[in-house]
Formats: C-alpha cells, structure tokens, sequence
C-alpha cells in the first residue's frame, strides 16, 4: 500500500465577516449571545489524501480557496474544523517574502528560514554551499532583503525551499516572478523531490501542471468542484476561465467508442458521431458537421503531416439560429497542452458573411505546415459571434484531431520555420 504523506478529512476554514468594525465588540458584550458576523468558508470540508511520489496540482479562479487550503497543509493557518495529517518535513514557497525579515541579509535569513522550519545550525551550514549555488544572487547575498528585486526574492526563497530536501514541498505561484532560466532549473529540482516526496503546486500554467502533475484539484467557493488526471480536467479549467463555462457537453471514450452526453440533442448528435474528440461547449446555435485536415497536393485526409506540407484544415457547420458575425478559429496544441499555432478568422482580416439559420457553411484555413518536433499533436476548433473583444462561444470543441509530426529534415538544414506560412481562410463552394 503507497504511503500518504497528506491526509485531510472533512476540513473548513471559517472567517467572520462583520459589515463594521463596532460589530466585534457588539457581539463580544452582547449577553445573548447575538450574532453580528457571517460566516465566509474559504475552504468547505474538504477530503482527499496525497501519497508519496505523487504531484497535485490545484488550480481554481482566484478567491476559491487554494491559497488558504496550502496554508492550512503548510501549518501556517489552523483549520476551523477538521483534521490535517503531514508525514514528513514541509517546505513551502507561498507569498512572496513570507518568513523573511527584510532588515536581514541575504545569509542571515537562511539561517533564519532554516530554524523556523526545524532544523539545526550544522544542518544549514551543511545546506549553504548548495543553496547559494542555486540562488545565484551574487554579493546581494550579503545586502538586506528589502533591497531585493521580486526575482532576487525568489531565487533566494526557492533555493531554501528546495535545497533542505523536503518530503513535501508547497510552492505556490511563486516561480512565476522567476526568469525562464531560473524556472526551468526550478523544474528539474521538483523533478528531484517528486522521486521521494510530494509536490503540491498552484499555477495558472497549464502546460506546466499538464507537464508535472499526476493529478488536478480543482476548487470553486472553498470546495472540490472537479478532481482527476490533468488530461481530464485542465481543458474545461481553461475553458472556463476564459468563457466561465463550468459544465461542458463531455464525451468519453467506452469500449473504444465515443458516447456522447444524453443532453445534447439528436442533431447535434448525430453530426458529432463522425468527429472523434474529448469535450465541447457553447450557446448550441450552431455545430461543425465534419472536421478534416486534408494534403492539398494529394487531396486525401492527413493523419501524419510534416513541416512544409501545403495542409487544409476543412470543415462544414451547420447554424440553428443566425449569426451575423461568426468568427471562425483553431488551436495546435503539443503533448503538454501548449498552444503552437492560434489563429482566427480575426487575426487573419476576414470579413464573414452573416450565417443564416437551417443552412451549412463548408470552409477551409489553407496553410503550409510549420517545421514542429516529431510527436502527437491536438487541434480544437472554434465558432464564435461578436468581436475578438466581446464574443459568445456557439461551439468550441477540444481535441477535435489529433495528428502525428514528422520532422523529416536532416540536422544540418537548420530549425526552418516553426509558424504556419501565409494562413488563408477560403469558403468552399
């Protein structure tokens, strides 16, 4: 049995919630014992566990209580009700600054950190060839803190973190404030600590949790409103966040066939049957009826493209209701969920026709394949009607296709060129 590092059952974070300040002190003497507060659950009895070797990522809007849930696991805030079981020594990189004394220097606030987290003199002095190497900061080793730029800060704050060889290490958001440089030795760090121990991390980036996490927490209003492998959760986190769509239209693979939710109407159904993809969402008042990425100079459905071959990304929709300004558009994404290509019929200056109700559109964006790295790529695929600044998804679906990349180019030909070349948006007639 896999051991848990983090065990949490039924825990709440209450705060109390006056309209004034005179209301503390009207409850306090109140001899009924009269309520003047409400109560604000930033976390709302919440259970999971954590074991050894595995990294959580928690992601959720901001407000939803993935902050306070770390606190509370770090040891930093108390729960109002619950428990919080932690086997082994924690390190956390949370706010930026907490647990240093700006009037310290650089060195004196190791020392600092080191005792707060438990550990002796010898240990730190152990500890500081390793931490300074990491850091990298310098002479400012030996100037106060508060002279320190946000990047100083957390060069010096993860460095400790990351370099007492911690069984659980919390990091949130930090690295963010972090150079590119900086941050990918970071990773190869977690990477290290995920072999022995747990990572728990909050971060926007979703390529980065699709990257390192085993397993996506999503918090909405103090409570687990999704929890599951990344490739699951992080494509509705991210629609979401951009159109706060929480309930897409799923379809999940069942004896190797895709079943598609009982919600979505017959139509809609029956066109969906031809496309093979994981979830879609929209106002519903329209849908693509077929989507194909076809060889132009061969004419047949491309599953493996390589960079330079003239493509088609083809596509007919159907419109329940009109739509005087579509936008068409689509996404490439990598394994990881990082986005290669984005485009749309917007970015591309194309006037659209209005769309009229009960008829189909077929269209095609026609480009030359960007030179990618050998390996699996997804492409979603999108409707929309407005402007670029102000428009309402009619149906956007995630992982549309899924197509395979060779690089067939010798080393010595050089990178080539890693954008599509000279996209053009045709309607096929």
């Amino acid at each position: 049995m896999e051991e848990r590092l983090i065990d949490i059952n039924a825990v709440s974070k209450i705060y109390k919630l006056y309209n004034q300040p005179m209301d503390r002190v009207r409850e306090v003497l109140n001899p009924l014992k009269k309520k003047y507060h409400k109560d604000f659950y930033a976390v709302d009895n919440l259970t999971f566990n954590v074991k050894r070797g595995e990294t959580v990522g928690i992601i959720g809007k901001n407000g939803s209580g993935k902050s306070t849930l770390l606190k509370m696991i770090a040891g930093v805030l108390s729960p109002s009700s619950g428990t919080i079981e932690v086997k082994g020594n924690v390190s956390a990189l949370l706010e930026l600054g907490a647990g240093f004394n700006g009037d310290l220097s650089g060195l004196e606030n190791i020392y600092l950190n080191g005792t707060l987290l438990g550990y002796t003199k010898e240990y730190v002095d152990n500890s500081i060839p390793e931490i300074l190497e990491f850091a990298d900061i310098g002479d400012f080793i030996y100037q106060p803190v508060k002279t320190y730029s946000s990047g100083m800060f957390v060069r010096l704050a993860f460095a400790i973190a990351i370099n007492i060889n911690p069984e659980i290490l919390i990091v949130d958001e930090a690295l963010s404030v972090g150079d590119m440089r900086f941050q990918q030795k970071c990773y190869r760090k977690i990477r290290e600590v995920k072999k022995t121990g747990t990572v728990l991390f909050v971060s926007h980036d979703t390529g980065i949790l699709a990257s390192f996490c085993d397993r996506i927490i999503w918090m909405d209003e103090g409570k687990i409103f999704k929890e599951g492998r990344p490739d699951k959760i992080l494509d509705e986190y991210q629609a979401f966040m951009s159109y706060d769509i929480k309930e897409m239209q799923a379809v999940t693979t069942y004896n190797g066939e895709y079943q598609v939710n009982s919600e979505v109407d017959s139509e809609v159904k029956s066109a969906l049957s031809g496309i093979i993809r994981a979830q879609t969402f929209g106002n519903g008042d329209g849908f693509f009826e077929t989507v194909r990425l076809i060889n132009l100079e061969t004419g047949a459905e491309a599953n493996v493209v390589a960079g330079g071959d003239k493509v088609a990304l083809d596509f007919k929709v159907k419109l329940k209701k009109k739509v005087d300004m579509p936008i068409f558009g689509f996404t490439l994404k990598d394994a990881l969920g990082n986005s290669v290509i984005v485009t749309n019929t917007h970015f591309e200056k194309v006037e659209l026709e209005t769309l009229e109700s009960n008829k189909s559109y077929h269209y095609q964006f026609k480009m030359e394949f960007p030179y990618l790295r050998n390996g699996k790529y997804s492409l979603d695929i999108a409707l929309a009607t407005g402007t670029y600044q102000a428009h309402e998804q009619i149906q956007w679906i995630n992982d549309v296709l899924v197509i395979v990349v060779r690089d067939m180019r010798p080393y010595q030909e050089g990178r080539g060129y890693l954008v599509p070349k000279d996209i053009n948006f045709e309607k096929i007639l």
